[in-house]
């Protein structure tokens, strides 16, 4: 079992790294990056300084400048649509099943943010 863990992951490299630096580090015309940040308005819950509102901002910026593509899945609020408004978002429905509240449940619109050609 440990030789197949040990081939399946000989080529993976894992890496804590902030994202501008992972992008900049990682960033080819072959890149296709995931990006999964925290909603707009809870920023605060993975933590009160790992993501800001700022770092929506910053990360916008860098992506614009990007050799690759990317895939980013964000809530749909009107801050996030002019922030990226550049990019190519593409509304997808999902169904949130998890949530302190009950009006937090349910099926609801989510931008994915795609980026083919710059600017």
């Amino acid at each position: 079992m440990l030789e197949d863990l040990h081939s399946r992951l000989s080529g993976v490299v894992i890496e804590c790294l902030d994202f501008g630096t992972f992008i900049g580090r990682y960033d080819t015309p072959g890149t296709l990056f995931y990006l999964d940040p925290p909603y707009w308005g809870s920023e605060g819950d993975y933590g009160k300084t790992l993501f800001t509102r700022q770092d929506f901002q910053r990360l916008a910026e860098i992506l614009t400048g990007i050799k690759g593509r990317f895939l980013m899945s964000i809530n749909d609020v009107p801050e996030i649509r002019e922030m990226f408004g550049w990019a190519t978002i593409e509304e997808v429905k999902t169904t949130y099943t998890i949530g302190s509240k009950p009006s937090s449940r349910g099926e609801r619109g989510e931008p994915a943010d795609r980026e083919y050609s710059r600017p």
